[in-house]
């Protein structure tokens, strides 16, 4: 078994305090005191490359938004997406749909006991699986992209280095 040096530093995190405050001075406390969202910027840089329309992304976005905890999927009702995107009912629901036969939402019904049907739960693991399968590809493409950039550019390279 390998030794671990007793010289090695661990980088210290910062703090939710510090990164709370970095938000506020970035966006505004009054905007940051009425919440945010974690995104993956990936989302928003494969947004061709999983073919999604600007809608279809807003709809993900705002999908994202309720999704607050890994154990607990999002079940924003359609109203709540209808108000917020600026569409029908129809629309949201054809969006969901596109976004379901893509693979990237799953659509799983909710019914409370003496209501009936309630809204639907969206299950994103079909996106988030997604993102990590073309995770290397977009990795890879921004490290050609910094090679090209680099003094000499990719002429230093092997094309089996790339």
């Amino acid at each position: 078994m390998a030794k671990t040096s007793s010289t090695a530093q661990v980088a210290p995190i910062r703090s939710t305090r510090a990164a709370e405050h970095i938000s506020d001075r970035k966006w505004g406390k009054q905007v940051m005191k009425l919440g945010f969202c974690i995104i993956p910027s990936m989302l928003l840089q494969a947004q061709q490359r999983l073919g999604l329309s600007p809608t279809q992304l807003a709809v993900l976005l705002q999908l994202a938004d309720f999704w607050w905890d890994n154990d607990r999927k999002p079940y924003p009702s359609k109203e709540a997406l209808k108000e917020r995107l600026g569409l029908s009912t129809r629309q949201i629901q054809r969006h969901i749909a596109d976004l379901e036969q893509a693979g990237l939402v799953k659509r799983i019904e909710r019914r409370a006991a003496h209501l009936g049907k309630i809204s639907n739960e969206y299950d994103l693991s079909g996106l988030v699986e997604r993102l990590k399968k073309i995770a290397p590809d977009v990795e890879k493409a921004k490290e050609i992209k910094r090679q090209a950039t680099r003094r000499g550019g990719l002429a230093n390279k092997k094309m089996e280095d790339i």
